[in-house]
């Protein structure tokens, strides 16, 4: 194995098994910043030592084994510390006298610990801005740069962001915890947006060269059921969990056999998962039991149901679609939610009325590096025969990409702008 595969095996497991480490010795160390900082530390191991001996059999098993053994070897060095961590200590070095029992350590159940991380890096005492990045590095592994881009920000803002927040987790001994009553109804909104972002790194990735991350949308579904039972009260609890299902049931006809992405209105609707679909539709029925229909999430389910209920491409009722999304502008002032507005506007009204909403965009600072926006605007322009224009936006669109197959994606889309007839997809 070359040391360039190897890097590649290592960053595919580490993605994997990030949350689980964190999770694990946040657990036994009850410091969620350290935790994280033993974790690195395990992957600068994993990247030092597997180059050269190649990946282990059980490589999850042996990141936690050598995690272990970082925390055990932190508190030897801390014995000045208090009693609880002689303990914890103690009843690792028990554990280890057991090792290598690698199928026992891969069983580790992390169970709800997940959400409990989530929870605690979405105290109240940090910004809201600053629990979302947190979180996000922490759950999803992603870098400073990738968590950036999908707050459309510089890359020194959110570093700064991840800084401040570990610093204020260290220093305020926050309990390790899941909460309950009003504890829990604070931190709810912002527990929402890091499992509705994981989902979405997992619907679509940053980065890479897969264009889904499965194991991602199943966690982040995983914790909206969980969060629905928490709180069943809470109409954007079910908005979200309605959501995720709705968006979920379409993954087996998203990618090809070679895992190239599928736009929407090509995809096999035979492939859609229809007991999702009707998970994701009680869902959304509940939230309009509790009379939550106008919030965030419930209205990107109920754009997501348009098309869930449609027999058909041709029978997605894009009017209404339009109609939700300019609801959701006036909720949340959001350069990407109107970018989508323009879509669903040039489905129900023309290529034209789309492309004058986007060619507003075009002077939107946020969006400068946002690869989407020239896509879209590709779209129109072939629609509307503009094809060598469509080429340039395809090219440009590209060139912003950072995921491997939807870079993939576009500059075949360019190729095709050049001189095939005008297809209906939206991205």
């Amino acid at each position: 194995m070359t040391a360039a595969d190897a890097h590649r095996a290592i960053l595919a497991v580490w993605r994997i098994e990030q949350p689980r480490l964190i999770t694990s010795l946040a657990r036994m160390l009850r410091d969620v910043p350290l935790a994280e900082e033993l974790t690195q530390d395990t992957l600068l191991a994993a990247l030092e030592r597997w180059p050269a001996t190649g990946v282990p059999e059980k490589p999850g098993a042996w990141l936690m084994l050598t995690a272990k053994r970082r925390a055990l070897d932190h508190l030897r060095r801390g014995r000045m510390l208090e009693r609880k961590h002689e303990i914890i200590a103690l009843d690792m070095e028990t554990e280890q006298q057991a090792m290598p029992d690698f199928d026992s350590v891969l069983d580790d159940d992390i169970g709800d610990e997940l959400l409990r991380l989530i929870f605690t890096a979405c105290h109240p005492l940090l910004s809201r801005e600053a629990r979302a990045a947190l979180a996000l590095r922490m759950i999803c592994g992603l870098t400073t740069e990738e968590i950036a881009r999908a707050f459309l920000l510089p890359d020194a803002a959110i570093a700064q962001r991840i800084v401040r927040a570990k610093r204020t987790l260290s220093e305020s001994g926050l309990t390790y915890e899941t909460p309950s009553g009003e504890e829990l109804s604070k931190r709810l909104s912002s527990v929402l947006e890091v499992v509705y972002l994981i989902f979405n790194e997992g619907y679509t990735a940053t980065r890479g060269h897969d264009w889904l991350r499965p194991q991602l949308c199943n966690e982040a579904l995983r914790m909206g059921r969980v969060l629905a039972s928490l709180a069943p009260h809470e109409p954007e609890v079910h908005g979200l969990l309605a959501l995720m299902e709705l968006n979920a049931s379409r993954t087996a006809a998203r990618t090809d056999a070679a895992g190239e992405p599928i736009l929407m209105l090509d995809q096999n609707r035979a492939l859609w998962d229809q007991l999702q679909i009707q998970r994701g539709i009680r869902a959304l029925q509940r939230t309009r039991e509790l009379s939550g229909t106008g919030g965030f999430y419930t209205l990107q389910a109920a754009i997501v149901a348009c098309h869930a209920q449609a027999k058909t491409a041709d029978d997605t009722d894009w009017s209404s679609i339009a109609g939700l999304y300019a609801e959701l502008t006036m909720l949340v002032s959001s350069p990407i939610i109107e970018l989508n507005r323009a879509v669903a506007v040039g489905m129900a009204e023309g290529p034209e009325a789309g492309l004058s909403i986007v060619d507003r965009l075009m002077r939107e600072p946020a969006l400068k590096g946002y690869h989407l926006l020239p896509s879209v605007r590709g779209d129109l322009l072939r629609k509307l025969g503009r094809c060598e224009e469509a080429r340039a936006a395809f090219e440009a669109a590209a060139a912003l990409a950072d995921n491997r197959r939807e870079h993939d994606l576009l500059r075949r889309r360019a190729a095709e702008a050049a001189g095939a007839p005008a297809p209906r997809r939206p991205l």
